[in-house]
């Protein structure tokens, strides 16, 4: 191992903790940017109303879910799991063409981690070297200074996200009161907030690229999708090799533009080397892009020695195109997304089942007529009580009611238990079909059918 990599690790409590040097660069300013609309976006959205729902709920107790003002019920439930699996392709599909890239720039571990827990140890304690210091030296003052205002940030952020975090699973109408209610009406909750709390300041000051590296499963996964078409934040090793340091009389030909300075390796957060090619750990920050492109502009030498490439680029130099997988999988993309948009736009917000009554046939009256008995479920799936009427498609039948409720509570179910009754002179077959519509406003919302039976 080298001394650039040796000196950006030291032992505490049995972690070796990683000491990257504070990035800067084009892309790393990209990257911070879209962390800031990404981290607005996720601040923001539980306390968004949309339609009297907040924008995104994922309420896994009570089987409830909102996206972007859309309710999903238990009864819906297929839907979501296709939205899922949606989200699953897409990452596989991105993750094929753009490698790790998700990671970097998008995942809120990362944003969390190096856009905003990151940036206050450099603010308080500065860059790499200072950090290091800091924790060899004994207990003094600054230390004591220093250490405690970085902790009590990282808590006083820990306790925001759990907030955050908690307002996405219960709805941040529930939170309010948690927060604002006496904490013995809310125990729970109130624990809740504070264990989530201790995790994710667990995570953030303590495990940290730990999470990246051997906890998420993702970063094995990239090593099955990935293959030479893919882009991937990658060293120009045909470019760079073989390395050697600058120095003003080495005018060998035979020199690579690497100089072997090790600014990669000390702004990787998760304490790579890079030009040992693809390896699990990199999570495609781009921060060794520009680290390299910084030197390269220095030494008067072409940018992106560390760059996105490919495999066949870099080693056939062959220009990128998308390969038959990405090609594959944006298909699978397409057609499960076309499948999720036409049960999307078919669906009800009224869905009704209408069932004969087990252990009966039909029942024949002196009148001419033949009745049979049914028990219907109603289930309002929108955020608003309905006053609805329910009746037969077909104008002649007849509906006596020995249930009858009038409106359909909001996000509830109602039942209706009646007899549907028909001249006995308009059947022809033992078993037809019947048609039944719950209209309000005058208008059909929602329709269901049954079988009728009646004497031939």
């Amino acid at each position: 191992m080298k001394a650039s990599q040796k000196n950006k690790k030291l032992k505490i409590f049995g972690r070796a903790f990683i000491y990257p040097k504070k990035p800067a660069g084009k892309l790393y300013s990209y990257r911070k940017w879209f962390s800031y609309v990404l981290l607005i976006g996720l601040f923001s959205f539980p306390f968004i109303k949309l339609g009297g729902e907040q924008l995104l709920l994922l309420n896994f107790l009570e089987r409830k879910f909102v996206f972007f003002g859309l309710i999903f019920t238990p009864q819906d439930f297929y839907l979501f799991a296709l939205a899922m699996l949606i989200f699953i392709i897409f990452v596989i599909c991105f993750t094929v063409i753009f490698g790790r890239l998700w990671c970097g720039w998008a995942c809120p571990q990362t944003i969390f981690m190096e856009m905003v827990f990151r940036r206050i140890e450099f603010w308080i304690e500065g860059d790499a070297n200072h950090q290091k210091k800091l924790d060899q030296q004994p207990w003094n003052k600054e230390k004591i200074l220093k250490k405690g205002s970085k902790h009590f940030l990282f808590l006083l952020i820990s306790f925001g996200i759990a907030n955050t975090f908690l307002a996405y699973l219960i709805g941040s109408d529930v939170l309010y009161h948690i927060i604002t209610e006496p904490v013995d009406q809310h125990i729970s909750g109130f624990l809740s907030i504070w264990l989530f709390t201790l995790i994710f300041y667990a995570v953030f000051a303590y495990v940290r690229e730990v999470v990246c590296t051997v906890i998420c499963p993702y970063g094995r996964l990239q090593g099955v999708l990935l293959d030479n078409q893919s882009l991937i934040v990658a060293y120009n090793e045909q470019r760079g090799e073989p390395r050697a340091f600058l120095q003003k009389s080495n005018v060998a030909p035979v020199r690579g533009d690497c100089i072997d300075c090790g600014l990669c390796v000390q702004v990787c957060p998760t304490g790579i080397d890079i030009r040992n090619g693809t390896q699990l750990e990199c999570v495609n920050c781009t921060a060794c892009i520009d680290g390299c492109n910084e030197v390269m502009a220095k030494i008067k030498r072409p940018a992106n020695l560390i760059g996105f490439y490919t495999q066949d680029f870099i080693q056939q130099k062959k220009p990128f195109k998308l390969g038959l997988k990405a090609y594959g999988y944006t298909a699978v993309l397409l057609i499960v997304m076309l499948v999720f948009s036409s049960l999307i736009y078919k669906r009800q917000d009224v869905e009704t089942t209408v069932l004969r009554a087990s252990g009966t046939l039909y029942q024949l009256g002196n009148d001419g007529t033949v009745s049979n008995l049914y028990n219907a479920e109603l289930i309002n799936k929108t955020n608003q009580p309905i006053r609805f009427t329910f009746r037969s498609q077909n104008k002649g039948d007849v509906i006596n009611f020995i249930q009858k409720p009038e409106i359909l509570p909001q996000e509830g179910t109602t039942h209706l238990t009646f007899f549907l009754v028909r001249k006995k002179d308009q059947l022809r077959d033992f078993k037809s079909e019947v048609v039944f519509e719950v209209s309000a406003n005058g208008k059909v919302i929602s329709t269901a059918s049954s079988s009728f039976f009646s004497q031939p």
